[in-house]
């Protein structure tokens, strides 16, 4: 029994010593440790490292620099994963540094640096200079539309079109969109119709909606966006899931994801971003920063560095650009893809821009803001006229261009809305339909109450605009 004893009481020596040599080279291999790869986005796509110093090993689990005397000056952790050091002070961390704000063409359209000059040829330009101009005409109709009751709701996107237009060109079709709601120069650049935008607005028949939603809220299967929905910031959580399915497919493709500062105050964000790191996903994440969400301010929005700071802080690269300089933010979306794409790795854009226009339909922003304000941004840093003056000074556009294509444009316009109100309206009972396969006993129910409530008070319900 003894010798047993003793024999057990050994191997548990042995295998003590065992692992107390296999701990001691995993120690061993963190001393060895010289350099951590940072990567950064800022203007450029560059990297920075951080160097370690030569390490002593101690017993305690982590590596440390010891002085002449075997005091332990710095302890680096060594839990995996972790980029920290030990240190000896109590202090509280701010946030030391600001992030720049990417530019490249100034307010009077002149180029401040030509090697970050993207050299676009003249028909691109004209074009985005094209769409710029017919999404302030479709924004201005449609908004005097709104007022006279014809439809029910709108959202105008002035002073924001160069976000919609610098991002959409360096994207490629396969790319999946998700909008937020005000992205239409976006569609616009994929080829999404007047006559689509109108029959979406009017809710008729030829909506690819059927009715269903609100004005605004487009979408195209065959343009690769997504539909837009009300519910605030939804749509990023599902943009995250998106890349990662294009990730597991190897599409080569990314997602891009449009929304607000206002909807970076969401947890669907925080969830979202936080997903796409961890998970490596291919996705562009683009934050139209127009310093109002609906009434309520950037300033009372965030303490920290904006939006871009909280992507650094996930371990997101980031870069902060000019909203209103379409060339700038061409660049910084046409790196983030490569990013993206090549290297399966979230990429943030905050777009700082200014929301020239009310809210919506439904918002008065006099009464949260002054007219000064809007005037200084209506005037000086406006994308459309900057873009103008680009053009101009290139020798590539004209007033007189300008004029004519300005006065085209809205009869444009006005014959694609006089086309959607001669639609009728869908069959009332699509109502029920594009959810189930089959519809469930109950709704079959509804839907034929539905029919003998129309048929006992025709009277009250325009029936004669709807498909029969």
């Amino acid at each position: 029994k003894n010798k047993r004893s003793r024999r057990k009481s050994f191997e548990i020596i042995r295998t003590s010593i065992h692992f107390t040599m296999i701990s001691s080279s995993f120690v061993r291999s963190l001393g060895n440790a010289r350099k951590i790869s940072v990567p950064t986005f800022r203007n450029n796509v560059t990297k920075s490292q951080i160097k370690l110093h030569p390490q002593k090993v101690s017993s305690k689990g982590f590596a440390s620099k010891a002085d002449k005397d075997g005091i332990k000056l710095e302890k680096v952790l060594a839990y995996p994963g972790e980029k920290s050091y030990f240190e000896d002070k109590f202090r509280f961390h701010t946030t030391k540094e600001i992030l720049p704000t990417y530019r490249i063409m100034d307010e009077e359209g002149r180029i401040l640096n030509s090697e970050e000059d993207p050299k676009l040829d003249k028909d691109t330009v004209v074009t985005m200079y094209q769409h710029m101009l017919t999404l302030n005409a479709m924004d201005t109709v449609l908004y005097d539309v709104q007022r006279q009751g014809r439809i029910s709701f709108y959202m105008t996107n002035f002073g924001e079109e160069a976000t919609h237009l610098g991002s959409a060109a360096a994207l490629k079709m396969e790319d999946t969109i998700f909008a937020q709601y005000r992205e239409a120069g976006v569609f616009l650049w994929r080829g999404f119709t007047l006559d689509e935008f109108m029959n979406q607005c009017y809710s008729n028949s030829q909506d690819y909606g059927k009715g269903r939603q609100m004005p605004v809220h487009y979408g195209s299967r065959k343009l690769n966006i997504q539909t837009i929905s009300s519910p605030l910031a939804t749509q990023i959580p599902q943009a995250t899931g998106s890349a990662y399915a294009q990730k597991m497919a190897k599409s080569g493709n990314c997602t891009v994801c449009y929304f607000g500062e206002g909807a970076a105050s969401e947890g669907d964000f925080h969830a979202a971003i936080n997903f796409a790191a961890t998970l490596e996903t291919p996705s562009v994440f683009f934050c139209r920063n127009n310093r109002w969400a609906i009434s309520t301010p950037s300033t009372e929005q965030y303490r920290g560095d904006a939006i871009a700071g909280r992507g650094i802080s996930y371990g997101v690269d980031t870069i902060r650009v000019d909203g209103n300089d379409v060339f700038a933010v061409y660049n910084a979306t046409k790196a983030a893809r490569k990013k993206a794409v090549e290297e399966n790795k979230p990429v943030l854009i905050e777009a700082m821009t200014y929301r020239i226009s009310h809210h919506s339909t439904s918002d008065d922003s006099t009464r949260y803001r002054t007219s000064a304000e809007i005037e200084i941004w209506k005037t000086k840093h406006e994308p459309v006229k900057r873009l103008q003056k680009y053009l101009t000074s290139k020798g590539w556009w004209t007033e007189e261009q300008d004029k004519n294509f300005k006065s085209s444009v809205r009869k444009d316009v006005l014959a694609a809305l006089k086309r959607a109100e001669a639609v009728k309206k869908p069959h009332p009972d699509e109502c029920f339909t594009d959810v189930y396969d089959q519809l469930p006993p109950n709704l079959i129910e509804q839907r034929e109450e539905m029919r003998q409530h129309l048929k006992k008070y025709p009277q009250n319900y325009p029936i004669d605009q709807h498909l029969s």
